[in-house]
């Protein structure tokens, strides 16, 4: 897993195909679309899943990284992620459309020999994931735009 400095470059590439993208990562290309109910071709995975396995296998290199180093018996890791928009727990216009959150929920599941200690201790190196610790902390984007 790479957490260098030196800037990721991906490359997206939309037609007129409706929404089906080709994502490019070095070596890597990828499809992500929509699925039919939004007009899509359901032909690949759409953006927030990407994100979801983001940082899902984020999540489970990391583990491994961690339990190899601890040479710990443990055969598999499972991660299932969920994403849904959910109110604000403290909003007070939580009847506004806008007043939503965007919620992840990670659940590990680990096959192997583990105590309930080393079990915790794998919670709190998922949370060490690059990618979990920048959705955690503050982003900042920028965008531009040129013609072709």
């Amino acid at each position: 897993m790479s957490t260098s400095t030196k800037k990721k470059i991906v490359h997206i590439h939309i037609g007129s195909d409706n929404f089906k993208t080709s994502l490019t990562a070095g070596n890597h290309e990828l499809i992500a679309d929509e699925p039919e109910s939004v007009g899509g071709k359901d032909k690949g995975p759409d953006p927030y899943d990407y994100l979801l396995m983001s940082l899902g296998s984020c999540t489970a290199i990391t583990l491994r990284m961690y339990i190899e180093r601890k040479e710990w018996d443990v055969q598999d890791i499972y991660v299932e992620l969920r994403h849904f928009k959910d109110h604000a727990e403290d909003c007070e216009d939580c009847d506004e459309k806008s007043a939503k959150i965007d919620k992840i929920e990670e659940e590990i599941l680990v096959k192997g020999e583990l105590t309930d200690d080393q079990l915790n201790r794998l919670l709190e190196i998922a949370h060490k994931c690059p990618v979990f610790k920048t959705l955690q902390g503050s982003v900042e984007a920028k965008t531009s735009i040129s013609r072709h």
